[in-house]
């Protein structure tokens, strides 16, 4: 193809030779040999863009910036996952080579034993559990396994931002409803639990094309856990329009000030038309691991398998290793004092208490989290005071604050808006989201950069 291609360009600039005929040989060359085709899929049209990306490296291009933006722990996990992983790596030998496809089997088996109590299942480890690279992967191959071209995905907002373009990526159209924010006194500060699905509104959403219901509880960014009577509520319209229920929970273990975290797959009729998906990384503080999983009926499971087997096929062994020996331990101790479930939110309260009452002290407004790593805060206030912040006439003014927020305060969070469909975003542009679950080195630097900021207001 390239002898061929050259002789073409030769023929072509032949009166050219004396005249730069080098550039114009080099020239034809470069247009012969680039590709003419469009290379990217449609399915990637509009979604290449991605806001973390664009926010870290802001953050990175300043000095001293305190990263409260990004979902990750930045201290070490338990002594016991700790050592789990190194017994891992320094143990059995076959571990470093491939194990069952859809998962280790001592960690298929745990996770069947563990949540099969929780869910009220009798939960097959080989039909029921598929293990994937992260909640990420598991929602991914749910996405990939179940939504056809047409299919309506209904999202709940604010929402994990792959949600949209998973759904997208699958040929699928997203669905939107939002959370909204009750009236609350003024002076009272506001809660995660106050932010409602108007039923009548989530009811018109559903049609004859619905074909999921994406449920995150504990929400992202949120940190809202759904009560029983939501939850209910969700499920009468999911088995009316024999809807798939695909409910993320990765932080169903990080619930605070004694609300409770109810699965809905647990639901009357809800188990064989649910996909529950979890992280360890979340459950364990490694996020580093990826190592997630999906529970569900056969009739469902069967088809991401599929996916799985022709995309992945495998996860990392030691990681699972590690993993399963994690969740033994907490098997014998669960529910008692000793339980890393217990103490690990107990810890993580006291974390979010200390940032609400950070941010509170420059003006800033925190909307309690019920659970999560996250709470979100109203910045009205700023934008009334200085609405008119450096930016694309377009871009929202959350994102315009991060980054001012980030040059000028030495602060780095997420704006809300990026959680939230494009033309709801002039909704929600007055919040912005911070990760909580930091060491306690991390929130005192915190606390210099908010001190140093109210100084400035006074």
């Amino acid at each position: 193809m390239f002898r061929n291609a050259t002789a073409i360009c030769l023929h072509l600039v032949g009166p050219l030779r004396g005249k730069k005929s080098g550039a114009s040989l080099t020239r034809c060359l470069h247009q012969t040999l680039t590709m003419a085709k469009r290379l990217q899929a449609r399915r990637l049209d509009g979604i290449d863009h991605n806001p973390w990306v664009e926010f870290v490296k802001l953050a990175s291009e300043e000095a001293d910036v305190v990263n409260l933006g990004q979902g990750f722990p930045d201290f070490s996990p338990p002594e016991f996952a700790v050592e789990a992983f190194q017994h891992a790596v320094s143990g059995d030998f076959m571990l470093n080579q491939y194990t069952k496809a859809f998962g280790y089997p001592p960690l298929t088996k745990i996770l069947a034993s563990f949540f099969g109590k929780l869910l009220g299942q009798e939960i097959d480890p080989l039909k029921n559990v598929l293990v994937t690279v992260g909640a990420y992967g598991a929602l991914f191959t749910a996405f990939q396994a179940l939504v056809d071209e047409g299919d309506e995905v209904i999202i709940v907002e604010p929402f994990f931002d792959c949600y949209e373009p998973m759904t997208l990526m699958a040929g699928g159209r997203p669905v939107f409803v939002s959370l909204k924010p009750s009236p609350i006194q003024k002076g009272e500060p506001d809660s995660s639990s106050n932010w409602q699905l108007d039923p009548t509104e989530l009811a018109s959403k559903f049609t004859s094309r619905t074909k999921a219901f994406i449920l995150n509880t504990p929400n992202n960014p949120l940190g809202k856990v759904f009560s029983r009577e939501e939850l209910e509520l969700v499920a009468s319209l999911c088995q009316q329009h024999d809807v798939v229920c695909i409910t993320d929970e990765v932080y169903q273990w990080l619930v605070f000030d004694g609300f409770q975290h109810i699965s809905i797959a647990s639901l009357p009729g809800m188990w064989e038309r649910t996909l529950t998906i979890g992280s360890a990384g979340k459950t364990f503080s490694v996020t580093g691991w990826k190592v997630g999983w999906v529970l569900g009926p056969d009739r469902l499971m069967k088809h991401l398998r599929t996916v799985h087997q022709n995309s992945i096929y495998h996860c990392a062994t030691q990681c699972q290793a590690a993993v399963a020996q994690s969740f033994e331990r907490e098997q014998l101790h669960f529910g008692q004092p000793s339980s890393y479930f217990v103490q690990f939110p107990q810890y993580i309260q006291r974390c979010r208490d200390h940032m609400i009452q950070s941010l509170q002290s420059v003006g800033l407004r925190p909307v309690i989290p019920q659970a999560s790593y996250f709470l979100i805060t109203d910045i009205s206030d700023f934008k009334n005071k200085m609405p008119d912040l450096p930016g694309a006439a377009d871009e929202p003014y959350d994102r315009r604050f991060v980054k001012w927020m980030i040059k000028n305060k030495g602060l780095m969070a997420i704006p809300v808006s990026t959680f939230v469909s494009v033309p709801h975003q002039k909704f929600f542009d007055h919040y912005i989201r911070f990760c909580f679950v930091k060491d306690e080195s991390t929130l005192r630097a915190m606390d210099q950069k908010l001190q140093k900021w109210k100084a400035e207001l006074m």
